[in-house]
């Protein structure tokens, strides 16, 4: 008789630190962030290209917000990266826990064992960073998350384009009452003809689902894996675009990467 072996899970992390986060509808908040390794896209504009790939080790902070890292191999067990957690827990600190990347979907099944306990010892809501292509995984997940913030990828910037896999995502996060906002990555090269197919896609689910267009910070570190330069799109070119989107939704706001300015992580 064949015995049978319980697999451990775990998760192939970049880091673990207390920040506040500088994007979209949470923007302002203390976070505990959870990066985790591994993206199945290659976004042109990507400023953590180095997620793409699972490292050796990880960083963890000692103390959040201090930037005391320890180093640590991959891949995490799961009850060791919820000591990490509660480590970062303090009291009356944090707003919520982010689970950021690369892209965490790729970790669906950990965080389906991993959401509802770390929910229950911490009492923070789960926010989920996704580049919103991944619905299927998205449904295993559902139940354990808060909010989330989906990337919707513009080919004309980005260099990818999932437009039903974007829709069908959008579509799970409201119906199933999550806190849900589309992100969009806009540069010089924006073509506004996909601004208003994304404007149509999100009014076609619901015109109170909030935008946010997101001007590009060029970065030098990014320039080393695409061909293609990225720039900041003019003022004159975000207050056409804006207007053009809440022709068919509500909410478009035009938010920078806050975080940078701050110098946060």
């Amino acid at each position: 008789m064949i015995a049978k072996t319980t697999v451990k899970p775990t998760a192939r992390l970049v880091e673990v630190f207390s920040a506040i986060q500088g994007e979209g509808l949470n923007v302002g908040t203390r976070q505990i962030f959870i990066r985790f390794a591994l993206c199945d896209l290659r976004c042109h504009f990507c400023d953590s290209a180095h997620t793409w790939n699972a490292p050796t080790t990880c960083r963890i902070e000692r103390s959040p917000g201090l930037r005391d890292f320890e180093i640590h191999s991959n891949p995490v067990p799961l009850p060791i990266l919820i000591e990490w957690v509660e480590r970062q827990n303090l009291p009356c600190l944090h707003d919520s826990i982010s689970l950021t990347g690369g892209e965490p979907l790729l970790h669906a099944p950990f965080l389906e064992q991993f959401l509802p306990e770390v929910r229950a010892i911490t009492a923070l809501p789960i926010y989920l960073e996704t580049g919103g292509h991944r619905p299927e995984q998205l449904a295993v997940i559902l139940p354990y998350l808060d909010s989330v913030g989906m990337d919707l990828k513009l080919p004309s910037v980005s260099g990818e384009s999932y437009w039903p896999e974007h829709a069908k995502f959008l579509q799970l996060c409201f119906d199933s009452h999550l806190d849900v906002f589309v992100k969009i990555i806009v540069s010089q090269k924006t073509d506004p003809s996909e601004l208003e197919r994304s404007a149509l896609l999100v009014a076609g689910i619901s015109q109170d689902i909030p935008i946010f267009l997101q001007p590009v910070t060029p970065l030098v570190a990014a320039e080393q894996f695409s061909q293609i330069p990225v720039k900041a799109p003019t003022p004159d070119q975000v207050l056409v675009w804006q207007a053009l989107m809440k022709r068919f939704v509500k909410q478009v706001r035009v938010i920078p990467q806050t975080h940078k300015m701050l110098n946060q992580m």
